[in-house]
Formats: C-alpha cells, structure tokens, sequence
C-alpha cells in the first residue's frame, strides 16, 4: 500500500518503532486500537505541517506535552499551527502527547520517552510535583531544554516559563467580584482543576487574599479537584453548595464551566457572577448565551511563540532571549467576545 509519508517520517511523528508503524499502515495482527489512533494522528499531523516542510532549514522535533482538557487541547494545537510559520527557515515539527487526567508518573514516563527517541526541546503543561521537577533536571543534564507554559514548575530548572502572570489573573477577578459585590455578605464558589497546577494556585491565593481585603463579607468556598472534566467538576460542586439557597458567584479557574452551570441548575442555583479563564469554544458560547459575565484570558498563540523562540535561542537558530515577562490578563465580555 502506498502511503503519503515515508515509515520513517510517521515513525518520528508518532514515537513508534517503525515495525510498530508498518504493521499499523497495513493492517497486520497484533496492532492496538490506541497504537493505530497514534498512527493516524500522526499522518494527519504530517498532513498539516506539510506546507512548512517544505521550506528549507534545520529541523527540529519539538514535543508538547499537555495534560488539560481536550477543549483546551484543541486550541493549544490550533495555536501552534499558527506560529510555526513564523520560524523559517528552521522547520519545526510539533510532536503531541496529550492527556485530560494523568498520574504524573505517566508524565515523567511519556518525558523520559521522549528524551530516548532525541527530541530538541519539551513544552510543558504539568503538575508542579517532585517527579517532574526531577526529570526536567535530568532533561536539561542531557541538554533536552523544557519550557513550562500557562502552569510552572518552580525549582525545576526549566529553560523558562510562558503564560499568564496568575497572580494578577487573580487579583483582577476580585476586582469584578467587589464591583459586583457592592459591600453584600454571601458566599462564592472557586474551583481549580488541580491545586498541583501551580498556575491555578497562583490565581487562587491571589484571589482568596484579594477578596479578604475588598470584600470582607464574603466566605469563599472551594470546589477543585474535578480536573476540569465535566463528571467531576459537576459532582465537586454539588457537594460543595449544598446547603446554600443564594451564591454571590462563581470564579472558575480550571473550566468545566458548562458542567458547573448545569449542576448548579439542577439544585435552582444562579451565581449573580460567573467569572471564567481561557477563550475556548465553549466559553464563548456561554459569554454569548449571558451565562457568564467575564471571561480572563491571555493570548496563546503569544505563549507559544515565546516557547518556540527559547527552544531555538537554546539551538543558537537565534539570538539569547532574555527572561521575559509573563502575559497580562485581558477582560472578555460579551461585547468583544471574538467570533468562533
């Protein structure tokens, strides 16, 4: 059977052994149906990156590693499209391995993975915990460069980090919060997907701490845990509000945030304010449907972008970057809520 690509190529792209690959593309026995998915996803993979290849350059395998939502994921995977063009000549190949829940242990394994095929740098979205931090050490040992993105891993030694300024994600959301709050007594919902995700924990203790001082009256409750996944996030959040019969509102920094509303929906609870993070589809179809009043985001394509630029600074494909800041929050409503 004749194929677009070359074994080697979907091998690379996938992280198969090209026997592996072979027996895939042809249908031969002893083939799992998760080992064929890599497969096709990789050739799709090929596919779109088809149009870079052809430009002449160094090449380079970059692997993202990502444990969100698939909501997230897609428009993770749809901003690196859109800035892998601006690093020619260098062609750089995108690598993907995604996870909605994932024991870290598995993420230190998929790393280590990677690092025995070879790899020119890691962009990373992961718990902030003992075993990562460790690995990343040991990739930068074997001169793998890893940088963290939207969530850090401090004291790991990453090349760098990209992503929001957290803190100040989570000083603004109080702002919205007294501005509607007006002085009232009542209590708010938050909810992050993971406190391991030390973004996530950033915007929450700046938020807890900010709230303390503009808004003395309100009690804060925590609902996280659910992983930003529908069933979990919705059963956290109906354990947490029982008993209430008014909510001040809701800030939710890890998503799900359909799920939170209809389980909030289902026990005749309406938060006053809905504060969400990151402009995905579903987000905008709630700003768009009144269901939420703000949505905190950051530009992801600009995270990206800043990734990339300090893997090929490292590769000496460009001049040193410095550190860097990270991005500010920008306040969507549903007046520039852009289209879908």
């Amino acid at each position: 059977m004749v194929h677009q690509f070359a074994l080697k190529e979907v091998a690379l792209q996938s992280g198969l052994s090209l026997a592996t690959v072979d027996r895939a593309l042809h249908g031969r026995a002893n083939v799992s149906a998760q080992t064929a998915r890599r497969v096709q996803a990789a050739m799709c993979e090929l596919a779109q990156q088809e149009g870079q290849l052809a430009v002449r350059g160094r090449r380079m395998f970059v692997d993202i590693v990502v444990e969100a939502p698939r909501r997230f994921s897609d428009e993770l995977r749809h901003a690196v499209l859109k800035v892998l063009p601006r690093f020619t000549p260098a062609v750089i190949r995108p690598r993907y391995h995604f996870a909605e829940d994932i024991d870290p242990i598995k993420t230190v394994e998929i790393m280590a993975r990677i690092a025995r095929r070879g790899s020119q740098g890691i962009i990373l979205k992961a718990q902030n915990v003992a075993p990562i931090c460790a690995e990343i050490v040991r990739l930068a040992v074997l001169k793998i460069p890893v940088v963290t993105v939207f969530t850090d891993c401090l004291g790991s030694g990453r090349l760098a980090y990209a992503g929001l300024n957290n803190k100040n994600a989570g000083r603004t959301a109080a702002y919205l919060f007294s501005q509607s709050v007006q002085g009232r007594a009542g209590t708010v919902i938050t909810t992050t997907s993971r406190s391991q995700f030390q973004g996530e924990e950033a915007r929450a203790l700046a938020f807890a701490g900010e709230m303390a001082r503009l808004c003395p009256n309100v009690s804060l409750i925590d609902a996280s845990g659910g992983a930003g996944l529908a069933l979990g996030t919705a059963a956290k959040i109906t354990a947490a509000v029982q008993g209430l019969d008014r909510l001040l509102g809701v800030y939710s920094m890890g998503g799900g945030n359909a799920a939170i509303l209809a389980a909030l929906s289902a026990i005749d609870l309406r938060p006053d304010l809905y504060v969400a993070h990151d402009l995905d589809r579903e987000n905008r179809q709630l700003l768009r449907q009144g269901k939420v009043e703000f949505v905190l985001h950051h530009d992801l394509s600009a995270d990206l972008d800043f990734a990339f630029q300090h893997i090929t600074a490292f590769h000496r494909l460009r001049p040193p970057m410095p550190e860097g800041g990270t991005a500010d929050v920008q306040i969507i409503t549903p007046a520039n809520c852009p289209e879908l």
